[in-house]
């Protein structure tokens, strides 16, 4: 299925480690989905504020910065209510009460098969 690139969602990968970022970048863009990258919390938020065209954010947990991934998570969850939202982490499991609704939780080392169906069935797209 071919899909005209005008539509392709984009997604929102925030992760302080260049190589772990990296990996991300390439799941999300193996879904068949555009990247959108930030190391931190503060460069997301500002990324946010200047685009309306974020359909995902995928943010680590643990990130140097002014506030965490989970942070970041409910303050895009109060800010931008349709952006769909999936934590990662290799060494903090968040209870389901302790994230944002709608969102999920994967921990590290992420399985790329997992995660592209993941993103592709909380945006809609395959």
């Amino acid at each position: 299925m071919s899909v005209d690139s005008t539509e392709v969602p984009n997604v929102l990968v925030v992760e302080d480690e260049m190589l772990l970022r990296m990996r991300a970048v390439d799941i999300v863009e193996d879904a068949g989905f555009r990247s959108v990258e930030a190391v931190n919390a503060d460069e997301a938020l500002s990324i946010l504020e200047s685009r309306s065209d974020i359909s995902l954010l995928f943010t680590d947990i643990q990130m140097p910065g002014s506030m965490d991934g989970l942070g970041l998570a409910h303050a895009v969850h109060a800010r931008w209510p349709p952006i769909k939202i999936i934590l990662v982490s290799g060494q903090v499991k968040p209870a389901t009460i302790d994230i944002p609704a709608d969102s999920r939780f994967h921990g590290k080392p992420l399985e790329a098969k997992e995660m592209i169906a993941e993103i592709q069935s909380m945006i809609g797209h395959v």
